[in-house]
């Protein structure tokens, strides 16, 4: 009974869209870039969830209940970003809080972004799909979500305003098209284009 207890707790646990990256993406890839290696294939680095605050530095309640929103939707605890520098005409000085921002790697990486494809996207209203023009030049993916409410972890009860938040995808892509292809095959539902 103690050898079999031993076997279950050395199975490591892995999300299932690192399954379906291992199994079918790599694969895929290779084919379609015809890579020699598979350490070639582009794969997710970090996921940065991002939301600025900009009237924190008057309500301290609003920026605590940012911080709640994120730790919620991620899943891990955020950070408090402050201000650089002064701009007085924002009435910004030094070391002020204006936003939260939290990165995700590995397994938690991977859950996100699973609960964002299946769960958040189809909550949003009118959804046809998300934009592919949001590429870097440098393989990097920025998603701007409207609406913090399409996730499920958020308790309607509890915000006090609507707002939106950033969700940038870091890949070891070089090219966009490499990882426009690595997001479409994780699942990433891009919106159809007609062609001329």
């Amino acid at each position: 009974m103690a050898t079999s207890n031993r076997i279950m707790a050395k199975k490591k646990y892995t999300p299932r869209l690192k399954q379906q990256y291992d199994d079918e993406v790599v694969p895929a890839l290779m084919k379609e870039f015809g890579y020699e290696n598979p350490m070639q294939v582009p794969r997710l680095v970090k996921i940065s969830v991002n939301k600025g605050v900009g009237d924190a530095a008057q309500n301290k309640k609003r920026l605590d209940d940012v911080v709640a929103e994120i730790r919620a939707i991620a899943g891990q605890h955020p950070v408090v970003a402050k201000a650089r520098k002064s701009i007085s005409n924002f009435k910004l000085r030094e070391g002020m809080p204006i936003g939260v921002h939290v990165t995700l790697r590995r397994t938690m990486m991977y859950e996100f972004m699973d609960r964002l494809i299946t769960l958040a996207l189809p909550r949003v209203r009118d959804f046809r799909g998300i934009s592919d023009r949001s590429f870097d030049g440098r393989g990097n993916y920025t998603l701007g979500i409207k609406e913090q409410i399409i996730f499920p972890e958020v308790n309607l009860d509890k915000i006090d305003q609507i707002s939106g938040l950033d969700i940038t995808f870091v890949t070891t892509a070089d090219r966009d098209d490499e990882a426009f292809a690595l997001m479409k095959y994780l699942g990433m539902p891009f919106e159809r284009r007609e062609e001329n």
